[in-house]
């Protein structure tokens, strides 16, 4: 038998003109077929797969005593507040550092760092306003469409 000359097209057609031909039992095979069928398949499922999960033990973690105070509360967002400020603060006097010593190496190179942060700051200040422009677009839009549902 020469196995390139069969086509599953052809095969499908097989089965259709097959199942075409009025036979008396042909709904009892086809119950029975998918009865065998799905057998097969509980039996070849593992157990461990039909089984439903166990819940999972959850084990909350609290860096808080449970009957903390509202003053108590209150004192660590103050202390925690002070905390941020201060590492902001630190953090702003080292990228000021760091601005000062590019200054330095930029004018030991030979670029004129004044005419370059002047333009860095046009160029902010043009962001800011093309963002604040954006702004008022949406909320003049949003204000529009708020008018236009109230009107239906």
């Amino acid at each position: 038998m020469r196995f390139w000359k069969v086509s599953p097209v052809g095969a499908l057609e097989d089965l259709l003109a097959y199942w075409r031909q009025p036979t008396p039992y042909r709904w009892q095979i086809l119950g029975v077929s998918v009865a065998m069928t799905f057998t097969l398949m509980v039996l070849f499922i593992p157990e461990s797969q039909r089984v439903e999960p166990r819940r999972p033990d959850v084990t909350y973690i609290s860096t808080f005593a449970p009957d903390r105070s509202d003053e108590e509360i209150a004192a660590s967002n103050i202390a925690n507040q002070k905390r941020q400020d201060v590492l902001r603060a630190e953090a702003e006097a080292r990228a000021e550092r760091k601005r000062e010593a590019y200054k330095a190496l930029g004018r030991a190179s030979g670029f004129d760092v004044e005419a370059m942060e002047r333009q860095i700051e046009r160029d902010r200040a043009a962001e800011e306003a093309a963002m604040a422009a954006r702004a008022a677009r949406e909320q003049a839009r949003a204000a529009q469409q708020a008018a236009t549902a109230s009107d239906d």
